[in-house]
C-alpha cells in the first residue's frame, strides 16, 4: 500500500497551512476513513510547495527561468517545468530554494530517485528547511516506504515544534506499517500539538478504532465536531456513532444539524426520523423520515421501514401500509418488512394481503439482521 496522491497533496497542503495558521476545509463524507482518504485533487499536488519555494528569499528565485517555470505549471506540463527547474539548479547550485523546486516538481510525475537527490541535496544547503526534510518523507510515503519515511517526520517535528502535521503522518505511517498503539500515540500528540485542527482528531479516532476502543473512538469523534461547529460531515459522523451505540437521545443534536447543514443528505435526515421516532418524537420523525425517503426514494429501503414504524404508531395504517410496500419492494428478502405490511393490510381489513403478506414472510430464510442493519 501507498500513499495515495491525493494524501501526498493534503500533507503538503496541511503543512503549509499549519505553518500559515490557514484554516482546513473538511472532507464531504460522513465515514471516518472516508472522511481521511478524500483530500485535495492530485493536481494541486506541486503547487503548494512550488509557492512556498517562490516564496523564498533567494537570488536564485529571481531569475528568468522561475517563469518559464511558472507558464509550464500553468499549461500544466511538469514535465517541461523540471526541465527548467533543472537548469535552475545548474546555475543556482548552491540555491536551496531550486533544489526544493525541482524535488518537488520532480515528484509530481514520479521521478523518486531525482526528487529525493534534490531534497536531500536541499536540506544540506539549509538543514533547517522543513520542507525539504517533508519532501523525503514524501519520497518515501508515496513508495509505501513508511518506515523509512518516519525518521524524515521527526525531523519536521523538530523543526517545527507546535505543528501537528508531522505527529499526524507519524500516526498514518505506523497505522499502515501495523503498529496501532504506536499509531494511537502519534495521534495523540497531533491532537495536543493541534487541539483545534478536525483532521488531528480524525486521526485519533482512528486510531482508536483500530484498537477497538468504541468510547474513546466517539470522543475524538465528538471533538473533531467541537472544532468545526459548520461540518455536516463531522456532526454526521458523531450522530451515526451514537445510533450505534444505540444511544439515541445523544445523536439527535449532533443530526439535527447536520441534517440543517446538508438539506439533501439522504442518510442524515433518515438517521435523524429514525431517532426522533424511537425516543417518541413521531411528529418530528416523521418530517425528516419523509424527507430521507423523497431524497432516496427508490434505493435505501430502511427510511421506508421507519417510516412506516412512524405512521404505525399514530393509526395511520394506509400511510404506513404504502411506507412499508416501498420497503419491500427494496428489501425483498427481509422478513420484518413483510411481517409490518401484514399487520398494516389486516388493520384495514384486507384479509387476503394481510396472508399473502404473511406467507411471503414465512418463505423467507431465517437471517439475523444486526442492530446496525436494522438502523442504517
Amino acid at each position: 500500500m501507498t500513499f495515495s496522491s491525493a494524501k501526498i497533496t493534503w500533507f503538503i497542503a496541511a503543512f503549509l497551512a499549519a505553518a500559515s495558521s490557514a484554516p482546513f476545509v473538511l472532507a464531504q463524507d460522513a465515514s471516518i476513513d472516508k472522511l481521511l482518504s478524500k483530500l485535495p485533487p492530485p493536481e494541486k499536488l506541486v503547487k503548494p510547495p512550488v509557492q512556498r519555494a517562490l516564496q523564498q528569499s533567494d537570488p536564485a528565485i529571481k531569475d528568468p527561468i522561475v517563469g518559464q517555470v511558472a507558464q509550464s505549471l500553468g499549461a500544466r506540463n511538469t514535465a517541461q517545468a523540471l526541465a527548467y527547474s533543472r537548469k535552475l539548479t545548474e546555475r543556482y547550485p548552491r540555491s536551496a530554494a531550486a533544489q526544493f523546486l525541482r524535488g518537488a516538481l520532480a515528484l509530481d510525475i514520479r521521478q523518486f530517485a531525482e526528487a529525493a537527490s534534490s531534497f536531500r541535496t536541499a536540506a544540506q544547503l539549509q538543514p533547517n528547511m522543513v520542507l525539504a526534510a517533508f519532501g523525503l518523507a514524501l519520497v518515501e510515503g508515496e513508495q509505501g516506504h513508511f518506515a523509512a519515511a518516519m525518521p524524515h517526520l521527526r525531523r519536521v517535528a523538530e523543526l517545527e515544534p507546535n505543528s501537528f502535521v508531522p505527529w499526524f503522518a507519524l500516526s498514518d505511517c505506523a497505522s499502515h506499517l501495523g503498529r496501532k498503539q504506536e499509531a494511537l500515540d502519534y495521534a495523540r500528540t497531533a491532537t495536543a500539538k493541534g487541539p483545534s485542527s478536525a483532521y488531528a482528531w480524525l486521526q485519533l479516532a482512528r486510531a482508536e478504532k483500530a484498537l477497538g476502543h468504541t468510547e474513546a473512538t466517539l470522543n475524538a469523534l465528538t471533538k473533531g465536531a467541537e472544532v468545526s461547529p459548520d461540518s455536516a460531515e463531522m456532526l454526521a459522523v458523531v450522530g451515526f456513532g451514537y445510533v450505534n451505540l444505540n444511544r439515541l437521545q445523544q445523536a439527535i443534536p449532533p443530526l439535527e444539524r447536520a441534517a440543517r447543514l446538508a438539506p439533501r443528505d439522504f442518510l442524515v435526515h433518515s438517521q435523524l426520523g429514525y431517532c426522533l421516532m424511537v425516543v417518541g418524537q413521531t411528529d418530528a420523525a416523521i418530517a425528516q423520515l419523509r424527507k430521507g425517503a423523497s431524497l432516496a426514494p427508490k434505493s435505501y429501503g430502511p427510511v421506508w421501514e421507519h417510516l412506516g414504524l412512524a405512521y404505525q404508531k399514530q393509526g395511520r395504517h394506509q400511510e404506513a401500509a404504502k411506507a412499508f410496500e416501498k420497503a419491500t419492494q427494496i428489501m425483498p428478502q427481509l422478513p420484518l418488512p413483510w411481517q409490518h405490511l401484514s399487520q398494516e393490510y389486516l388493520a384495514l381489513g384486507r384479509v387476503d394481503d394481510a396472508k399473502r403478506a404473511a406467507s411471503h414472510m414465512r418463505s423467507l430464510p431465517s437471517r439475523p439482521v444486526s442492530a446496525k442493519q436494522q438502523k442504517l
